[in-house]
């Protein structure tokens, strides 16, 4: 407790910019995303000289962008699981700096001590994130420091060129799970929130969450995403992915999303969460009919529709609530997020169309504003101090 309450003061104490993780981690990440799309479209099409390819751009993405996203977000709602005060001031300082120089040894440090550097962020998030579940007895929420290790091993097996395929599933496999178990607690319970709040009559119709049905849906989608993982290529692997997303469809639909469409905010959450339904059924049909399917299709609903989209909602409702704003997406907000569905359906239609350029840069475009806007539109929330309301 002493322990908790000095850590309590240091925060305090600390420039606004450190006093939570989502500020730094948030901003950067969101910058990275902007950055990193058109470069690598840029040299993709052969527009700048790169030495990443395809492999250094999916490192960047999971590993990079991803990663602290999952920080801001895992040590921001880490502290209200466990009554704990926030990893803050120096802490958060030597773990941003961690990040940061993880990201230049991989791009312009190759070798051995890059490898270290940039693997020990997320060996040490997990760290972090363990101690923080174990002295806060927070069992409900072990799953989810497991997901993080497991996310830490992927990326140490990145680097070895024997399983960095693999690890690639396994990290999109993990950010799946990570969204399927949070999204699934957050979603009906911020819904019910609102529409309670808008006195709805649809609140009575909502499915609470985690019950008997979603634990189902998680246990088949993990199963299905094992399977993946281990054995991308066989024909049973691509039906229980169909089934999963059918699965997890059929889930979300009990959540009364048709009853938020007048809130961005909420909506969003809705949006973002229909894209894991929509990433399951397309790797899964990869498979079946890889002809008419690539995979790049599905990784690509992954990574820009699923990742992209769940991150910004959770990105602008967490900053707006946490600094002290109003929970409701004001016009920017809300082009943000259309930015970042449009780019991520014209990437999915450019993979299952790869013989022209214009809809891939079309989609950058669009995906990467949508994270420059972010960043634009929300740094000073995340640089300046708190809004106190009397």
């Amino acid at each position: 407790m002493n322990a908790s309450v000095d850590r309590g003061a240091k925060r305090r104490a600390a420039p606004a910019f450190l006093q939570n993780a989502f500020r730094p981690f948030f901003l950067g990440g969101a910058i990275w995303a902007a950055c990193l799309v058109p470069l690598w479209v840029a040299a993709y099409l052969g527009w700048i000289p790169t030495a990443q390819g395809v492999t250094g751009h999916a490192h960047e993405m999971l590993y990079g962008f991803l990663a602290a996203i999952v920080c801001g977000f895992a040590l921001t709602a880490i502290p209200n699981w466990t009554g704990r005060a926030p990893v803050a001031g120096s802490g958060l300082a030597m773990l941003f700096v961690l990040w940061l120089a993880g990201r230049a040894a991989s791009l312009w440090m190759p070798g051995l001590a890059a490898t270290v550097l940039d693997v020990s962020f997320l060996v040490i998030l997990s760290g972090v994130v363990f101690r923080e579940i174990i002295i806060g007895r927070n069992w409900r929420n072990l799953p989810i420091a497991i997901l993080v290790l497991m996310f830490a091993l992927s990326h140490l097996a990145f680097h070895h060129p024997a399983t960095s395929a693999i690890a690639i599933r396994a990290t999109f496999a993990v950010s799946m799970l990570l969204i399927s178990l949070i999204g699934g607690r957050i979603i009906p319970s911020f819904t019910r929130n609102w529409l309670a709040a808008q006195n709805a009559p649809s609140v009575a119709r909502l499915a609470p969450p985690m019950q008997g049905f979603d634990k189902l849906m998680l246990a088949l989608t993990g199963v299905a995403l094992v399977m993946w993982i281990g054995l991308p290529d066989l024909w049973l692997t691509g039906l229980i992915l169909v089934a999963a997303g059918l699965g997890q469809l059929l889930r979300q639909l009990r959540w009364q999303w048709q009853a938020t469409l007048a809130e961005p905010l909420v909506w969003s959450l809705h949006a973002g969460f229909f894209w894991l339904s929509v990433s399951l059924g397309l790797v899964g049909v990869g498979i079946i009919f890889p002809a008419i399917v690539p995979p790049s299709a599905g990784l690509h609903a992954i990574a820009a529709g699923l990742v992209g989209a769940m991150t910004l909602a959770v990105m602008t409702r967490a900053t707006l609530g946490h600094t002290g704003r109003s929970r409701s997406a004001d016009g920017l907000t809300t082009l943000i997020y259309t930015f970042v569905h449009a780019g991520a359906a014209l990437r999915v239609l450019a993979a299952l169309n790869p013989t022209g350029s214009g809809w891939l840069i079309a989609a950058a475009l669009l995906w990467s504003s949508a994270f420059l806007l972010f960043a634009i539109a929300y740094a000073p929330m995340l640089v300046g101090p708190k809004r106190v309301h009397a």
